[in-house]
Formats: structure tokens, C-alpha cells, sequence
């Protein structure tokens, strides 16, 4: 699903997806991709896009070769769908919100398992990386009840624009004196 929000200063484009396990086979997983990559390649450029939902995806700790995709903050360890994750948001210049800051494992975990032992961040919030720097804080909200074994991710932006510099044009200084020449008159 997406939608498109218009504000003063730019347009906000939110897709949020629901991607298939790492149990479901390739081609159902490949056609999840294809579709979101349309999706992506027809918003503009200069909106601010935020990916979100289940994408079923570990990305791990560290951002070694993924230093434009992902912070370093991740949990746990990086798996197959993670890899197909990051590769698809590093051709697209998305960022993993949820690994760039600093929280307690506690506020990373996503999803728990149902022998409530083991917890996941599966749940994604994405920025692309121009508005990266807008980008305040990703955690999960485990307060939120929601009926579901998945806790509420949450992002903060705060829109940061760039300044334009407009272009002076050169002034044209006329010298009048001459009029009083009769051949330029």
C-alpha cells in the first residue's frame, strides 16, 4: 500500500509492505521484490519516501560493506532475506532506520518468537538517503498493544531543507552621458 501527503515544504510518499518469509520459496520472494522495486522507481526523486512494515528481514549488527544501507546497531545476526534486504535498499539509496541509533536490545526487538524466547527485528522503517539527515530516531514501542506478536516501530523525522541560492543577475550600468551625443541619440 502506499500513499502520497503533501506539506508546505515537500511531499511525503509512505509504502508499507509486507514481505514473505524466509521460509517461502524464491520466486514468491523475487515477484515481493520486483513489485516494490515499480513501486519505488515511480515516486519522484525530490519526495521524501519512507518504506515500512514486515519485511521478515535480520539485518545483524554491524554495517561491514553496508555502511550506506545501515548503521551499525543492528541485532543479532544477518540472514538471507536481510542480504536480499540491504542489496535492494543500497540500489535504491534507502537507509535502515532502526540500526542507526543506539537503543537497548529491548528497544530493538520487533517480534517475538512464540516460545517468547527469542526476539527479532524484522520490522523495518526506512528514509531515502537524502533526507537522511532528517531522520531523529527508530525504536520499537513496546508499550503500544496492538493484538499482535509484533511491536509498534517508531520514527521520528524532522524535515531539514536545504537552502536554495538564487542567482544574482548582473546589473547593466548604462552610461547616460552619451545620450547627450547627438549621434547616439
Amino acid at each position: 500500500m502506499s500513499a502520497r501527503c503533501s506539506s508546505r515544504y515537500a511531499k511525503l510518499i509512505v509504502i508499507q509492505v509486507y514481505a514473505p518469509t524466509s521460509d517461502a520459496d524464491d520466486e514468491s520472494r523475487g515477484e515481493f521484490y520486483e513489485q516494490l522495486q515499480r513501486e519505488v522507481e515511480t515516486t519522484p526523486s525530490h519526495d521524501v519516501l519512507i518504506v515500512m512494515g514486515d519485511l521478515n528481514a535480520k539485518i545483524g549488527e554491524g554495517n561491514e560493506g553496508w555502511e550506506k544501507v545501515m548503521g551499525r546497531y543492528g541485532l543479532g545476526g544477518m540472514n538471507e532475506n536481510g542480504e536480499r534486504l540491504a542489496t535492494f535498499y543500497g540500489n535504491n539509496d534507502l537507509v535502515i532506520g532502526g540500526s542507526l541509533f543506539k537503543h537497548r536490545d529491548i528497544h530493538k526487538i520487533t517480534w517475538t518468537s512464540p516460545n517468547a524466547r527469542d526476539g527479532n527485528q524484522i520490522d523495518h522503517i526506512t528514509i531515502n538517503g537524502r533526507h537522511r539527515g532528517s531522520l531523529m530516531d527508530t525504536r520499537a514501542m513496546r508499550g503500544a498493544d496492538a493484538n499482535s506478536d509484533h511491536h509498534m516501530v517508531m520514527e521520528k523525522v524532522i524535515l531539514k531543507l536545504c537552502s536554495t541560492k538564487r542567482k544574482r543577475k548582473e546589473r547593466i550600468i548604462f552610461d547616460i552621458k552619451k545620450l547627450r551625443d547627438s549621434c547616439v541619440k
